[in-house]
């Protein structure tokens, strides 16, 4: 009887024991951002770009230009919002070394990789850039359609229109088709 109690004893200071070492060790990922220095400006869109029409199953090119004169520009945030589903979960894109002060180029998504979405498939693609403190940039809001036939071959403007402009990632939101999934959420 006694070994019993020992021994129950000895698994409950082991799983207390084990509760505790594993949340110190993911402590530090939940203590609140450090404060920006006095005087940091949050980051700023300066120019975005997206074609409005596109065939489900082409990729999607969302072209976005940024800066911040601190240096301190971490990741780009999309969120969808899809006509007849409703939003999707955010996604985080996080940029490069050399682009956390100034950066132009695109971000693909390949949209072939959901589920089939009917023509006239209509979301909003909303788009911030966050610093490493927390702070956020202007948003850009772009609408975009599943339309059948041809792509529209958009003219790309400048900054956008050199021959460089490298991706900056990748956007993995699955996208859901709404009449389908209705009694499925």
């Amino acid at each position: 009887m006694r070994t019993k109690k020992f021994a129950s004893l000895l698994l409950l200071v082991g799983l207390v024991g084990i509760v505790v070492w594993g949340c110190a060790g993911t402590s530090g990922s939940m203590l609140p951002a450090s404060k920006p220095p006095a005087g940091v400006i949050s980051p700023v869109i300066t120019a975005s770009f997206a074609a409005d029409k596109g065939r489900y199953g082409d990729p999607i090119r969302i072209y976005l230009a940024a800066e911040q004169k601190d240096g301190a520009m971490e990741m780009i945030a999309v969120q969808v919002s899809q006509v007849g589903y409703g939003l999707y979960p955010s996604d985080w894109i996080r940029l490069k070394e050399g682009s956390r002060e100034r950066f132009v180029g695109y971000l693909q998504w390949n949209t072939a990789r959901g589920e089939f979405l009917p023509e006239g498939t209509r979301m909003s693609i909303n788009i911030s850039v966050l610093d490493r403190w927390g702070n956020e940039s202007n948003k850009v809001v772009l609408p975009y359609e599943f339309v059948s036939g041809k792509s529209s071959s958009s003219v790309v403007p400048a900054p956008f229109d050199q021959a460089d402009v490298p991706r900056l990632g990748y956007i993995s939101i699955l996208l859901r088709n709404g009449i389908k999934s209705e009694g499925r959420r």
